[in-house]
């Protein structure tokens, strides 16, 4: 799991590239959760991630939860069709802000 971190005016763009599984997602959750500070915008590209267990969902849960408690936004982008149908069908995809490209993701951020 390759993880980079980029800002992006007051965005924090989070590239990961790999797949997040049990393995990859504590080590993801402790690189982004820090980021989800009050009032923050983070955008987490995913456009390189080709396959997510629960645990990766988990991950994600636990990122919406710290956003939405301090007041923060996020905008996942690039879900590959799987991903995004496994969120689909657990209601998981209910809570994000979903866009196709970076750019629609920090045009809504912005």
């Amino acid at each position: 799991m390759d993880i980079e971190i980029n800002t992006v005016g007051e965005i924090q763009v989070i590239t990961l590239t790999g797949e997040i599984d049990a393995n990859t997602a504590p080590q993801v959750q402790q690189k982004v959760l820090p980021l989800a500070i009050p009032e923050s915008k983070i955008l987490l590209n995913l456009t390189q991630v080709s396959y997510m267990s629960s645990a990766g969902l988990r991950m994600l849960l636990s990122l919406y939860r710290q956003t939405n408690n301090k007041a923060s936004s996020l905008v996942l982008v690039g879900l590959a069709d799987e991903i995004r149908r496994t969120m689909a069908i657990t209601g998981f995809l209910n809570f994000f802000t979903t866009c196709d490209t970076l750019e629609s993701g920090l045009q809504v951020l912005r």
